[in-house]
């Protein structure tokens, strides 16, 4: 199946770069582009691809609004969002993450990084570095505490799944998760779809985010 990607930045030599890379990938396919986050949106609605290229920092719209216009009740037919960044992620990562995007990526990325990635988050992970959950957690340190007063909906998980979210939200892989609980990591897949479900999260950058505010872990742990 071809993957369907829209690359939306205000840099001419970005969108013409990234997608020549793309386009030279045999199961991915550049369905349109756009130059700011207003445009951008209204041809993610036109086209409905698979994954979207987006700048943080654009003219008209930023990044970070249009991807919570892009994702403000579109379902399961939302498109997954990687943010493209120049620059230190510090002031963008949390509230990227909350907006909806499924990761990072560097606009200097290699050719495989770059399509990489974007495999990556079609087929539902996340593009989640360890420096990445790093910021992410110093983020939550900096913020102090829980930022959401109810943990009502974690009285749904059962022992094992608000361990393996403990787990996920301290940065773990599956794989990690696996050994740590000696478990197959087809195991540690399905009980994260479960919580997903439960708790009615998109994917793993939610669940981190969901986790820390709720208190379940804290920076340090």
């Amino acid at each position: 199946m071809t993957i369907r990607v829209v690359i939306i930045d205000d840099q001419g030599m970005v969108r013409a770069g990234f997608g020549v890379l793309l386009n030279a990938q045999p199961d991915i396919e550049v369905a349109g582009e756009a130059v700011n986050g207003e445009e951008g949106v209204r041809r993610v609605a036109e086209l409905r691809p698979d994954v979207v290229l987006m700048d943080v920092r654009m003219p008209v719209l930023d990044g970070l609004e249009a991807t919570r216009r892009i994702l403000d009740g579109a379902g399961d037919g939302a498109p997954k969002i990687l943010m493209l960044t120049t620059f230190d992620l510090d002031e963008y990562v949390y509230a990227a993450l909350r907006a909806g995007a499924s990761g990072f990526l560097l606009k200097d990325a290699s050719a495989t990084e770059l399509s990489d990635a974007v495999r990556i988050v079609a087929a539902g992970d996340a593009l989640l570095s360890p420096s990445v959950t790093r910021r992410l957690i110093a983020e939550f340190s900096r913020l102090g505490g829980p930022r959401a007063p109810s943990r009502k909906r974690l009285d749904e998980l059962t022992e094992r799944e608000t361990e393996v979210l403990a787990l996920v939200a301290r940065g773990l892989s599956n794989g990690e998760i696996a050994g740590k609980l000696v478990v197959a990591e087809q195991t540690v897949k399905t009980h994260f779809g479960r919580i997903l479900m439960k708790l009615g999260l998109r994917d793993r950058p939610q669940a981190i985010v969901y986790a820390y505010e709720v208190g379940l872990v804290r920076p340090g742990d």
